[in-house]
């Protein structure tokens, strides 16, 4: 342990360490999250656009909806929302398109349209809200109980 320099501190001469061990030389490279409304850090590609399609029948797959949208350009990704605990769709889901022309041409040719036998509702994905983390707690109200006798002798 003794190195003759406090703990934490570089000596004169020491070299700084690199927090970025493990990475490629050269020119950065961005990672982007293929379904960005799942990813609290996820980075959205140049010029592609997220698109929230509500309203869907639960028999409404990602496949039908990538065939809808493909009509209109290229689609990088399609997504229907299921519930973790029952497994069935929650009625809407997300449709990534890499063009945003093309994107906003889908989103106005589809916005309306019958797929399943219900009215679409098509707009551009908001980002996700921030939510706080953690389980919910039981909010400060804790203990309980008590009362009754105090001692089996009274």
């Amino acid at each position: 342990m003794g190195t003759g320099a406090p703990r934490g501190r570089r000596t004169e001469g020491e070299a700084r360490p690199s927090y970025r061990a493990g990475r490629a030389s050269g020119p950065t490279r961005r990672v982007v999250c293929p379904f960005p409304w799942t990813c609290h850090n996820a980075e959205r590609v140049e010029g592609s656009m997220n698109i929230y399609v509500g309203n869907l029948s639960y028999g409404t797959t990602a496949d039908d909806l990538e065939n809808a949208f493909s009509a209109h350009g290229r689609v990088a990704s399609a997504n229907v929302i299921s519930d973790k605990m029952t497994g069935r769709s929650r009625g809407f889901g997300f449709v990534e398109m890499p063009d945003e022309a093309e994107a906003r041409a889908a989103i106005a040719a589809l916005n309306g349209t019958d797929l399943g036998g219900r009215s679409l509702t098509v707009n551009e994905a908001r980002p996700r809200a921030e939510r706080a983390g953690g389980g919910g707690g039981r909010g400060g109200h804790g203990g309980g109980g008590g009362g009754g006798r105090r001692s089996w002798n009274d």
